[in-house]
């Protein structure tokens, strides 16, 4: 169930349960692909105030496989994580194997990366590891458009992954039980808007998916490799038409700007590899913008990452240290810095939260551009 709780503009303030806990939108999810999310435990996870975290088909079927992990007692047992877990199709994985897969119809076909099996994923297969893992929020299997494309080439990829959503849907629903209310078991299904970089194709893409009928829809095949200003034009005729009452996920943005800009034009969930992806790099996000800690500058700088910021690594360790890990590839270097990029991350969601309510969001987004805008670009 998802309510909305408070607006501002388009933005929304809203709630999302599910059966291991609600979720306070807007959301940033952190990306666990393999089970973990890389440099944090469990524990630390939720001091840095995570709510959900993402799971992937793709490699999880691979290894160590999702019937191990069902007879394991799912993955939310399996990674030791009690809160809600989002697992995503394995569309973009495969996606981005490119020539090595082959594509039908039916699903795609392609070598294991892992063992060079060769692996058969359709949609039903997509679902059926999905609901083998206990997945809180599952995903259709959806193709994801390549970028660029001409508009023909769009309207053949956005028409098959139409077609694989109603095929996701039926055997989601054949997986967990349909009940009277209509609502299929405990978990919830969203599907995947595509079309490229077509509004006329994004449209007529979401309007099949809201005909089909999920919990909850999608924006896929943005950040790709396209401008930010073909991505914003994408935003900007799509958002209009999105249901109201369900809950909307961006996948894979991003920064924190691109952050701050979907939430001002309605988007309610987003994740992405960025903070700590970043965060095992040196390159860390603060108050004025993204800091390197690889830079020399910060050898013998007795300061905090973030004077602003509350977080275990800014509360106790200086820049010098956290240089010092990194010349030396300690891992507690990246164990540090994750933490302080996530814990970043997730403030900022709960800042875009509060303003939402109190009506004040234009003003914190004023806040924030002044303070990113004052970076020190040698940083």
């Amino acid at each position: 169930m998802f309510e909305v709780l408070a607006q501002d503009g388009q933005a929304r303030r809203g709630r999302l349960t599910t059966l291991h806990g609600t979720v306070e939108t807007p959301v940033f999810m952190p990306c666990g692909t393999y089970g973990t999310v890389k440099a944090m435990s469990p524990a630390s996870l939720g001091e840095v105030g995570t709510q959900v975290v993402l799971g992937n088909t793709f490699h999880l079927m691979l290894r160590p496989g999702d019937k191990a992990i069902r007879d394991l007692g799912g993955l939310h047992a399996f990674m030791s994580w009690d809160g809600p877990i989002l697992t995503d199709s394995g569309g973009f994985q495969v996606w981005s194997l490119g020539d090595l897969r082959k594509l039908d119809e039916q699903g795609v076909e392609f070598r294991s990366p892992v063992d060079g099996d060769v692996v058969r994923l359709t949609p039903e297969r997509s679902v059926e590891v999905q609901c083998n893992l206990g997945s809180d929020i599952v995903m259709v299997l959806d193709e994801c458009t390549r970028y660029p494309a001409t508009e023909r080439e769009a309207r053949g990829s956005m028409s098959l992954s139409l077609d694989w959503a109603v095929r996701s849907k039926a055997v989601f629903e054949a997986e967990t039980g349909l009940g009277e209310s209509g609502t299929a078991g405990d978990a919830l299904l969203f599907g995947i808007v595509q079309g490229g970089m077509f509004d006329n194709l994004r449209r007529e893409s979401l309007a099949g998916l809201v005909d089909i009928g999920f919990d909850g829809y999608a924006i896929g095949g943005l950040s790709v490799g396209e401008p930010k200003d073909e991505m914003a034009a994408v935003m900007q005729g799509l958002m209009p038409a999105m249901p109201g009452s369900s809950p909307r996920y961006l996948m894979g943005v991003g920064t924190p700007q691109d952050l701050v800009r979907g939430v001002q034009q309605g988007v309610d969930m987003f994740d992405c590899v960025m903070p700590t992806r970043n965060g095992r790099n040196g390159y860390l996000f603060t108050s004025r913008g993204v800091l390197k800690i690889r830079n020399a500058r910060h050898r013998t700088a007795d300061t905090p990452l973030d004077p602003e910021c509350l977080c275990y690594t800014c509360a106790n360790f200086s820049r010098a240290y956290l240089h010092h890990l990194d010349r030396c590839n300690e891992m507690l270097g990246p164990m540090l810095m994750t933490h302080h990029n996530l814990h970043y991350y997730h403030h900022l969601m709960r800042r875009l939260r509060g303003s939402i309510e109190t009506g004040t969001l234009p003003s914190l987004v004023k806040s924030l551009n002044d303070g990113w805008n004052t970076q020190d670009e040698s940083d």
